[in-house]
């Protein structure tokens, strides 16, 4: 297989036990890392990322990225802290072994200057630490278009771009001309795919080209965010029933989670 596959595999489960189930059932050996036994990764201590680290190393699975919520908040809100915290979980990538750190571009910005005022702090902080900072495209945050993240990218080009190819038909950006404008940029993709309405639906069967993507990504890790529906009580549905839910709604997030990576598989078998 050309890609190298990684997930965000709290959406199998909470535990961290049942997620590295999941993902050594579904032959994923890289984990991009949000939550992990209820708790988000930016609370984790160091304590508990020197126990995941253990018990991840003893399932032959690394830590690809962090897939933290840094710049997910109001640009008017406290920075300092928020800033404190990502120091923090600079120390948790390191112990993790992670080489990257997911973040944002901020919620309410009306103008550029303030939100790289911020991630340029993020980028002094890292400095030094070999983690690379790469910022995912949003619908909410000022980095929402290809257009504004290229704003970023350019003005801070030490930071990556994540692309997200649902995230962008969510804010109905085409993601072929989305590819055009930060594809240089590109350190990783996440994937996950969307119809035009926003349903998220498995990878190949929405609006976001996927197989045109993965075509020019010249990476090698490819993170899946699987954001499929479950259904509690699916299984006990008739047959008419299910068929109103939709297509792509599955009876438990084991069962959601096993179908985003098929999905995937299926785009890499053609």
């Amino acid at each position: 297989m050309r890609f190298k596959l990684s997930a965000f595999a709290d959406e199998a489960a909470s535990s961290l036990e049942k997620q590295i189930t999941a993902m050594t059932e579904n032959g994923i050996h890289y984990l991009e890392i949000r939550g992990v036994d209820g708790e988000n990764i930016s609370d984790i201590s160091a304590l508990k990322a020197k126990e995941i680290r253990r018990r991840l190393d003893d399932a032959g699975i690394a830590v690809w990225s962090l897939g933290s919520p840094y710049g997910k908040i109001g640009i008017e809100e406290d920075f300092d802290k928020h800033l404190d915290s990502f120091k923090h979980s600079l120390e948790v990538a390191d112990i993790l072994g992670a080489k990257h750190i997911r973040l944002f571009s901020f919620y309410g910005a009306d103008s550029i200057d303030r939100v790289l005022y911020r991630l340029d702090k993020f980028l002094s902080a890292a400095k030094g630490s070999g983690i690379i900072l790469c910022h995912e495209n949003e619908k909410g945050i000022y980095g929402d278009t290809a257009a504004r993240c290229l704003e970023i990218h350019k003005a801070l080009p030490e930071i990556r771009a994540v692309f997200d190819p649902a995230n962008f038909v969510q804010c109905g950006q085409d993601t072929k001309e989305a590819w055009e404008l930060i594809g240089p940029y590109v350190e990783y993709m996440h994937i996950k795919d969307a119809l035009p309405n926003g349903t998220v639906v498995p990878a190949g069967k929405g609006a976001g080209n996927l197989e045109y993507l993965l075509n020019r990504y010249k990476g090698e890790v490819v993170t899946i965010e699987p954001h499929l529906s479950v259904f509690e009580g699916f299984d006990k549905l008739e047959a008419e029933s299910k068929s109103k839910l939709g297509e792509y709604c599955y009876p438990d997030s084991m069962t959601a989670f096993a179908a985003a990576v098929n999905a995937l598989k299926d785009i890499i078998g053609r």
